[in-house]
């Protein structure tokens, strides 16, 4: 079973790329009266308590939305995601996408939420409840083939996994490929870390290769959380993005680069 857990880390720099830019896209597109769906391949638990001991160990929310939620101004999704989850469980609430689409998405607007690991998504299921997701308590992987084309078929799918299964950087390719062709309006946005070693590097030479469409690649750099630590960076690879998000991403950037002088 694997031992990944997000509340060690809930809150990041990572976090707040990928969260930014996901936030942005559910926005733009719920902008629009049509219904979407959105689906997600390793949901976590949802929801994390920043004053946790785990988190608070680690420091990472300290110095992550901690130095970054000044960037976001007050009618910036993520800023109004942000504000509607801690009015609901705390000031020290955070969303992880889950509970960040949910506040995003509207009644006419369908979750697909998949997480593994017993005792997260346990967790997920309750902090889920009400919202209409659904949690499918399977491979993430297998969730989003199942499902897709999803409907309502206009819709984003986060594949967003822990890469503990060190393979997951020689199928993904070949995943998105052939979810691409089962569902060719989705938006598909892959997370992935920036390690010091570079194990990303082929991952996202395989995906620009296979000339698949409106593709944005966005990659943001910052110190490494502690002494050891190998995550230096965060990507997003989303295909069919959004217009405008491109934009986003370069204001998104500017910020990040300000991190590093």
């Amino acid at each position: 079973m694997l031992s990944y857990q997000h509340i060690y880390h809930a809150g990041n720099l990572a976090d707040v790329q990928k969260h930014a830019l996901l936030s942005w896209m559910l926005a733009y597109m719920t902008a629009k009266p049509k219904p979407m769906s959105y689906l997600e391949t390793h949901a976590g638990r949802g929801l994390y308590h920043l004053d946790a001991d785990e988190a608070v160990k680690t420091g990472e929310a300290e110095a992550g939305i901690g130095v970054a939620e000044t960037w976001f101004g007050a009618d910036h999704p993520y800023s109004r995601s942000l504000r509607a989850v801690r009015a609901k469980f705390g000031a020290t609430a955070y969303p992880g996408s889950p509970a960040l689409a949910a506040e995003l998405l509207r009644p006419q607007d369908n979750l697909h939420l998949a997480e593994l690991h017993p005792q997260e998504g346990a967790a997920l299921t309750g902090a889920m409840r009400g919202s209409g997701a659904k949690v499918h308590r399977q491979d993430g992987f297998e969730m989003a083939m199942a499902v897709c084309p999803p409907t309502p078929r206009r819709g984003v799918l986060l594949i967003d996994p822990s890469y503990e299964i060190k393979t997951d950087y020689k199928t993904i390719p070949g995943f998105i490929a052939k979810l691409h062709r089962k569902w060719n309006v989705g938006v598909i946005a892959l997370w992935y870390p920036i390690l010091a070693d570079g194990a990303h590097a082929a991952m996202l030479t395989a995906l620009e290769n296979q000339a698949l469409p409106k593709t944005l690649r966005h990659e943001v750099h910052f110190p490494a959380a502690r002494e050891g630590h190998r995550m230096i960076g965060s990507g997003m690879f989303v295909l069919n993005a959004p217009f405008g998000l491109e934009s986003e991403a370069k204001w998104l950037s500017d910020k990040f680069a300000a991190l590093t002088g």
